[in-house]
C-alpha cells in the first residue's frame, strides 16, 4: 500500500506585490478559493489542510468546508508553516508531506504526484519539480529561480542567477528548451524527517546570498530530488497575471464550481 500523503496549503494574508492576495478576487472569486477547489478532487493527497495565520483566511476556509490549521503568525517561511502542520498530533503519522503553492489555481496533479513519486517511490528526502527555461528574458529575471540537476536527478544548485553559465556564447532558444536549463518550480514533498529536519536548521550563507532557504537544505546535505516536467502552471503574483488567469479560468471547459470536488 503505497504510503499516504499529507497535503498542506501554507497562506499568509500579506503580499509585497499583490496585496492581500490569497484573498484577492479571481472572477469574483478569492485566489485562495480557486486553488482549493482545484486541489480539494485530488486522489493524492489523504488530508489536505490549509495552514494559516490570518484569521480572515480561517473564516474563508470555514466557508468553504476546507480544514484550517492557525499557525505561528512569526514563522519566517511557508516551511516552516508546513512544519507546524505536521508535529500536530492529528498530522503526526503522515508519511510524506506535500508543500501546495496557495497561488496556483491551475496547479496540475501529475506535477504534484511527480513530486511525491520521487520521495514516495525513489527514495528522496524531499522531491521538486522543474521545467525547461525557454525563454531568455525568464534566464536574466531574478525572480524566476534556476536549478543545476545533475545526473541521477539530485539538486547540484538553485540560484536566481542564470545557471548553468554558457561561457562562450549566450544560450539560444533551442538550448533553453531542454535540460540543463531549468527554472524550478514550487512545489515540494518531503520525507516527514527531512521537514522537520530542514526547519531546524539555522539561516546558511549560501540562502542568505540568494534568499532562497532551499539553499539552506542542500547546504546540510539533504538530497533534493529534481522530476523535469513539460511546463509551468501560471500562478498570480501581480495585478497583470490577476487578468491573465481570469481569462484562462474564464475559458476551461470545466469551471471549476464547489460541485466538481464532492
Amino acid at each position: 500500500m503505497s504510503e499516504p500523503v499529507l497535503g498542506v496549503v501554507p497562506v499568509r494574508l500579506e503580499s509585497r506585490r499583490l496585496p492581500r492576495k490569497p484573498l484577492y478576487p479571481i472572477l469574483d472569486r478569492p485566489l485562495l478559493e480557486w486553488v482549493w477547489l482545484r486541489l480539494a478532487p485530488m486522489r493524492l493527497f489523504r488530508r489536505l489542510v490549509v495552514a494559516t495565520d490570518s484569521e480572515e483566511v480561517r473564516a474563508l476556509c470555514v466557508g468553504l468546508g476546507a480544514p484550517v490549521v492557525m499557525t505561528d503568525p512569526g514563522h519566517p517561511s511557508g516551511t516552516d508553516r508546513v512544519a507546524e502542520v505536521v508535529e500536530r498530533r492529528e498530522y503526526r503519522d503522515f508519511p510524506v508531506v506535500l508543500n501546495v503553492q496557495g497561488d496556483e489555481p491551475l496547479v496540475r496533479e501529475d506535477h504534484l504526484d511527480r513530486a511525491v513519486s520521487l520521495v514516495r517511490d525513489e527514495g528522496w528526502e524531499v522531491g521538486t519539480c522543474a521545467t525547461p527555461l525557454r525563454d531568455p528574458e525568464a534566464r536574466r529575471d531574478p525572480a524566476i529561480v534556476k536549478v543545476a540537476r545533475g545526473r541521477s536527478g539530485r539538486a547540484l544548485y538553485f540560484s536566481r542567477a542564470g545557471i548553468p553559465y554558457m561561457r562562450d556564447a549566450e544560450p539560444s532558444e533551442a538550448d533553453l528548451g531542454a535540460a540543463p536549463f531549468l527554472r524550478h518550480l514550487g512545489i515540494y514533498a518531503y520525507r516527514r524527517e527531512a521537514l522537520l529536519r530542514w526547519v531546524s536548521l539555522p539561516p546558511s550563507p549560501l540562502e542568505e546570498i540568494e534568499r532562497l532557504e532551499q539553499l539552506r537544505a542542500l547546504e546540510d546535505g539533504i538530497q533534493i530530488g529534481v522530476a523535469v516536467v513539460d511546463e509551468a502552471s501560471p500562478g498570480v503574483d501581480t495585478a497583470v497575471d490577476v487578468v491573465r488567469m481570469e481569462q484562462l479560468l474564464s475559458g476551461a471547459h470545466e469551471p471549476l464550481t464547489l460541485k466538481n470536488r464532492i
